[in-house]
C-alpha cells in the first residue's frame, strides 16, 4: 500500500512583528498553507496576521452538535484604494469546495461540515466587520 506523503511543519516568521499570535508555533498542514505564509510575512501591504489564531463556533449537520473551527488564516491588509481590511481566509483545493453527489457518502459529509463552517464564518465576519474568502489553487498558483 503506497502511504500518503503528507507536507506539514513549523513555520519560521521573518518579520515576527507582523504575526500577530503565538509566533513560535506557527504550523502549516499543505504546501499551499506555507506559500501563503511566506506571502503574508514578506508582502509590504500585509499590515498584520495570524494562523488558527480563531474559534469560530459552528453547529454541525452531521452529528448535530457544536464544535470548534479554526480558520486558516487571519489578515489585515491595504487594499488597491489604500483602505485597511480585516480577512478570514481558508485554504483549500477546489474540488473541496464544489457539492459533490449525495451517493459520495463520506465527500458528501466532509462538505457539508465544510459549509457549516464557512456559513459560521461568514456570519462572524459580518458582526465583526470583516471578510471571508476562500482561496484554491486557481488564487495561489
Amino acid at each position: 500500500m503506497k502511504r500518503r506523503q503528507t507536507f506539514k511543519g513549523k513555520y519560521k516568521c521573518k518579520n515576527p512583528d507582523k504575526y500577530k499570535g503565538r509566533v513560535g508555533n506557527i504550523i502549516y498542514r499543505s504546501l499551499w498553507e506555507r506559500k501563503f505564509m511566506l506571502y503574508c510575512d514578506k508582502v509590504n501591504a500585509v499590515l498584520e496576521w495570524s494562523s488558527e489564531e480563531y474559534a469560530i463556533p459552528y453547529w454541525s449537520p452531521v452529528d448535530s452538535k457544536m464544535h470548534r473551527y479554526y480558520p486558516d488564516f487571519w489578515i489585515k491588509y491595504i487594499n488597491l484604494r489604500g483602505d485597511a481590511v480585516d480577512k478570514i481566509i481558508e485554504i483549500k483545493p477546489k474540488a473541496q469546495t464544489i457539492k459533490p453527489r449525495e451517493k459520495f457518502w463520506r465527500t458528501y459529509k466532509t462538505y457539508q461540515i465544510n459549509e457549516a463552517k464557512w456559513n459560521s464564518a461568514i456570519e462572524f465576519c459580518t458582526e465583526n466587520n470583516m471578510q471571508f474568502q476562500i482561496l484554491t489553487e486557481d488564487h495561489l498558483f
